[in-house]
């Protein structure tokens, strides 16, 4: 091959890299200017007894909108971000009720709500109405959401001065009253990685710890047993983010608090009471109460019979003046009547109003409102102390975005611990109607605040959804540690939850904001590269070897003609 040909070739190769390079600059342009990265936690997705709840996928890759985006706007490709704060419940309704396409929701939490924060400043900000406001919107969105079957992503972010600023930027855009598209340009939002997969066979974990009471000498009989109960776990839309310090971390640090009290009682046989005392710390809560269930099956027959009452701990820490005790078997049953006595006694001592609640249980129904009516089920006495005065709703109130350590009142759990190791002593030691103090403060039995108070922070930091706690998980394992300081025989269930539901894993994500160009800017920089690129190799071609060299690399070549045989 002669050299010309070779420098030709050579010169052509050149042309097509160049080229090559322009296009892969311009593919590039997009994805080049990132303006941030934030962490989101994603709408929960279940399903119950097969039907699909929740959001259905996880991926994003849409340009961001806001609320400030005209009416009758395309939002198909669009992820619409909505502070708390401004959220329009109204609008979010339509949203969902008519299916109208999105491309995705991002809600802004404000910073209070985030655990991980440390910042005193982030809660200061705000007043006390302004608080219950809050608490009541995401009470309301949280409803929402829960039982809507939803087919794009929603995820929840904090507010901090990064996603502020793009915010910001996206309303401005918005309100000129064109939504950002590909020819616009704006910000894009990505979630990359895989679809969300079900949890195959999750784990539910029971925790239970006996205090054993004192016989007299030559007594074969078993001991009475009075069982103190509170369920763990949480459920809410996001996983993540669901650490229920109400409910229930005002019943587990109640029960560990009322567990250690009594240690000290027991520890002494002068002070032992001649009732068996079982503290259990049940999983599947927000399941319909699925693990206290499998927890009472595991009984035999003679231990459910020793039982004299049960009392289950449930959302203690929010009440101002009035608790609500509700049962299943009717007011005038004499153990709920000497319960409800025993309560009613030393909660006007200590200035509480306490109210009973009856709710008859239909066993023809699995659906239970209360932890206490699986004990009903067994024909077990048993009541729940809470400061809710009707039932939730399967999945509502069970530890969700509104319930935070904000919203938790620490001398409303004191008092309540007051209430019921008051009540249960002197059930104990035969000391009903008697004004009788055995916990009172500045005594050796006082109730332990900074105990409380410590556990309330690990609890209101620790997300607690049944399925994302393994069996060794260190949350489980450090409740177990705990119960083993002030109990004995102290035994961990594990079982595996009721298969009516299904829950998909993928609750936490990081989010990449991209500032991009629009298309328009992207064929202009195009063009621009183009035009240098091809003048500067017409200019080095005709400085080297001459105008005509140019000329022939784009004069077509002769034909060859086959002469024929």
């Amino acid at each position: 091959m002669s050299s010309g040909k070779q420098r030709e070739r050579q010169m052509l190769e050149s042309i097509y890299s160049m080229i090559a390079l322009v296009f892969i600059l311009v593919t590039c342009i997009e994805l080049c200017d990132a303006a941030t990265v934030v962490d989101v936690y994603r709408l929960i997705q279940y399903d119950i007894s097969g039907a699909p709840l929740g959001s259905r996928f996880a991926t994003l890759n849409h340009h961001a909108g806001s609320l400030h985006l005209p009416p009758g706007v395309d939002l198909s490709r669009t992820v619409v971000i909505i502070p708390v704060h401004e959220l329009n419940i109204t609008l979010v309704k339509e949203f969902i009720a008519q299916r109208k396409p999105l491309g995705g929701l991002l809600f802004l939490l404000p910073q209070m709500l985030n655990f991980e924060n440390r910042d005193p400043t982030s809660e200061s900000k705000y007043q006390i109405h302004e608080k219950k406001l809050i608490k009541n919107v995401l009470v309301e969105l949280e409803r929402l959401l829960i039982y809507a079957n939803i087919p794009y992503p929603v995820y929840f972010a904090f507010e901090d001065d990064d996603i502020d600023a793009v915010l910001a930027d996206v309303k401005r855009n918005d309100a000129s009253g064109q939504p950002a598209t590909a020819t616009t340009g704006s910000y894009k939002l990505v979630v990359s990685g895989p679809e969300p997969k079900r949890i195959a066979s999750p784990t539910i974990t029971n925790i239970q710890g006996w205090l054993p009471g004192l016989k007299a000498d030559g007594d074969l009989n078993q001991l009475p047993t009075i069982a103190v109960v509170a369920s763990y776990d949480t459920f809410g839309t996001a996983p993540a983010l669901s650490v229920g310090s109400d409910s229930n971390g005002s019943g587990i640090v109640a029960l560990l608090e009322i567990a250690r009290l009594f240690s000290l009682l027991y520890s002494n046989p002068k002070t032992r009471g001649r009732y068996n005392l079982l503290f259990g710390l049940t999983s599947g809560g927000p399941y319909n109460y699925n693990g206290t269930h499998k927890w009472l099956r595991s009984f035999d027959q003679r231990l459910r019979e020793s039982i004299d009452y049960a009392i289950c701990l449930n959302s203690i820490g929010s009440w101002d003046n009035k608790l609500w005790i509700h049962v299943s078997k009717p007011p005038e049953n004499a153990f709920i009547k000497q319960i409800f006595e025993g309560f009613s006694t030393v909660a006007e001592e200590l200035g509480i109003e306490v109210g009973l609640k009856h709710k008859k249980i239909n066993i023809s129904n699995p659906r239970v409102a209360w932890e206490h009516e699986q004990f009903s089920r067994l024909r077990v006495t048993a009541a729940t102390l809470t400061e809710l005065s009707a039932p939730p709703e399967l999945l509502e109130s069970t530890g969700g975005l509104s319930d935070s350590r904000h919203f938790v009142n620490e001398d409303a759990i004191v008092r309540s611990i007051k209430l019921v190791a008051e009540s249960i002593a002197r059930h104990v030691y035969g000391y009903q109607g008697k004004n009788i103090q055995i916990f009172a403060d500045d005594t050796s039995l006082a109730v332990n605040a900074p105990y409380i108070r410590s556990w309330l922070d690990i609890l209101s930091q620790t997300p607690r959804v049944a399925p994302f706690l393994s069996k060794n998980d260190p949350f489980v394992m450090a409740l177990k540690k705990e119960l083993q300081a002030h109990t004995h025989e102290v035994n961990v269930q594990h079982e595996v939850l009721d298969e009516m539901f299904t829950i998909y894993d993928l609750t936490k994500a990081k989010l990449n904001i991209y500032q991009v160009a629009s298309v328009t800017f992207d064929l202009l920089l195009l063009l621009v590269l183009g035009s240098y690129l091809i003048t500067l190799f017409t200019f080095l071609v005709i400085t080297t070897r001459g105008l005509d060299d140019l000329i022939s690399l784009f004069r077509r070549p002769p034909s060859r003609k086959v002469k024929a045989v």
